[in-house]
């Protein structure tokens, strides 16, 4: 019986990238297609002989049988015991048991989940993850309750689940330092509020220790300096959390803009809407109570770290986001997702220039940050502007479009190339009805499993290609893929792709927003003295 499930599952999935024919023109819908990873063509009638050769001009010029897909999903794990790699995790909270689970350690109340409601397929979905060959050794977190939730999740590891018998699991730290100090660690994942990632990543750098991070990098132009000298001076590992990276969508939409599909590139926009409490960052309380937490269970002293001293706060615990001491709001937390899918695509850069405006329209509960931002980003060396516009208060998807003077192409979960219609490269197709200038010429997409039931916030992230995509008819979530990557570095050397150097580029765009923003005037990247000025 599970045999059929398992046999059913897979033929639903099929292929996971394939060209999405319902949003191709009539003519495109009888070419080639091209799958995810073998970059199959397949021949299919109904255009003449003279158009079908047209067609396959088009395509094969683009490229599209060469495309890679990432190291991270061509590279094995390795299980010797030499390469087992022991993990300290600073920073317990939701997205470091995301994190944690992506990493192959389920938390106590979703396994409990799963089994008390027979959901045998997100079960499987997690015990079909590759063991990584790793330990959760040791969890530090200044909230005894986060603190021990990490720790009962070390013990459900893959292979402890598998077998019915909990592994040894972390021991719990107090304070960070005790953590760094410790000889049982190779590698740490950080995921504290942003005002700490400066700080902690530098000291378990110096403690000879391997660093996945967060995002962002750091709060402020100094502490992204300072972290890029450590990191560039030392042996160790870094990766920071963008995991988009992992989605080979973002390989191929790379390669389609190296192959001039797009022309010159003049304008690109991304945009966030969110229209909820808990996606505006108010999220201290839980069916109209306040959320767990108090002076006696909450180390407010080492929460603050070198932030200003305010009396404790359960407000700013849990909404931290709002306030400047502890990140940089709508650019840190959402437009750090577009630009690192942007650069990621695109690898221009720091902008020259920024200017940014906005406003707290809606939410009047004492925020710093606004509830609607939006800025412009300059590369006149590259002839190009980067918008960026969010709003909490509305949730209609505006997309990530990248403009050029061939053709546009939108891309979050899915990737839709569009000719111009004065294209002078698709000038011959485009007269001749080959393609059509009001519809994609191109649409490629992973069935990322998102249904009517998903919540709002992981539809929200699934429509920028930051969830699951699908491998070979099996769910895959990118962030597994992105700490394998950074895994398998550690191991073997090998490339990450959100290493020190886009870090610092993401980091400082970020900042430049920022300050914008506070001191109402347009700002400027002086490279060589590496002030914002």
């Amino acid at each position: 019986m599970e045999d059929k499930k398992k046999l059913s599952a897979k033929g639903k999935a099929n292929k996971t990238f394939t060209t999405n024919r319902r949003t191709l023109v009539k003519a495109l819908a009888s070419v080639p297609f091209i799958t995810a990873f073998g970059y199959q063509w397949h021949k299919m009638s109904g255009l003449k002989t003279r158009e079908k050769l047209a067609c396959n001009n088009l395509f094969e010029g683009l490229g599209l049988d060469k495309v890679e897909a990432t190291q991270a999903i061509n590279t094995p794990v390795s299980s010797s015991l030499q390469d087992h790699i022991r993990i300290g995790v600073i920073g317990c909270g939701e997205r470091a048991l995301r994190v944690l689970r992506a990493a192959g350690f389920i938390w106590e109340d979703k396994l409990t989940n799963w089994l008390k409601e027979n959901n045998t397929a997100a079960l499987q979905h997690w015990l079909d993850q590759e063991d990584f060959n790793i330990s959760i050794t040791g969890v530090c977190d200044v909230f005894e309750e986060r603190a021990e939730a990490a720790v009962a999740q070390s013990r459900n590891s893959l292979q402890a689940v598998r077998d019915g018998k909990p592994a040894r699991g972390a021991k719990r730290y107090k304070h960070y330092h005790e953590l760094l100090a410790s000889p049982d660690i190779d590698a740490v994942i950080i995921a504290t509020p942003d005002h700490h990632h400066a700080r902690m990543t530098i000291e378990a750098i110096q403690a000879g220790k391997h660093v996945y991070c967060e995002k962002s990098l750091t709060r402020t132009e100094k502490e992204a300096c300072q972290v890029y000298d450590v990191v560039k001076n030392s042996n160790q590992v870094f990766q920071l959390g963008h995991q988009v990276r992992q989605n080979p969508i973002y390989t191929q939409a790379r390669h389609l803009v190296n192959q001039g599909a797009l022309g010159q590139i003049s304008l690109v926009e991304c945009t966030s809407n969110r229209n909820s409490p808990h996606g505006a960052w108010v999220r201290h309380m839980k069916n109209g109570k306040p959320r767990p937490g108090s002076p006696q269970t909450i180390d407010w002293e080492q929460w603050l770290g070198t932030s200003p001293r305010v009396p404790f706060s359960l407000e700013r615990y849990y909404n931290w986001t709002k306030y400047w001491d502890y990140g940089n709001g709508l650019a840190g937390q959402l437009f750090s997702h577009e630009f690192d899918a942007v650069n990621g695509i695109l690898q221009y850069g720091i902008p020259q220039t920024c200017m940014a405006t906005g406003g707290i329209y809606h939410y009047k509960d004492g925020r710093e940050i606004p509830d609607v931002f939006h800025a412009v980003y300059e590369y006149p060396g590259r002839g190009m502007s980067l918008l960026y516009s969010a709003t909490l208060m509305n949730s209609r998807s505006r997309g990530r479009v990248f403009m050029g003077s061939d053709a546009s192409m939108e891309i979050g979960g899915e990737l839709k190339i569009t000719a111009d219609a004065r294209s002078a490269r698709y000038k011959k197709e485009l007269q001749s009805g080959i393609i059509s200038a009001g519809q994609p010429m191109l649409a490629l997409t992973s069935d990322s499993g998102i249904d009517g039931t998903t919540s709002a916030t992981a539809k929200y992230y699934a429509g920028r290609g930051l969830t699951d995509i699908v491998i070979n008819g099996k769910k895959v979530d990118v962030t597994h893929l992105h700490i394998k990557e950074w895994l398998n570095a550690i191991r073997h050397g090998t490339p990450v792709s959100c290493g020190i150097e886009v870090s610092f580029q993401e980091a400082i765009t970020v900042i430049m927003s920022t300050v914008s923003y506070r001191e109402k005037r347009k700002v400027t990247w002086d490279a060589r003295s590496r002030k914002i000025v």
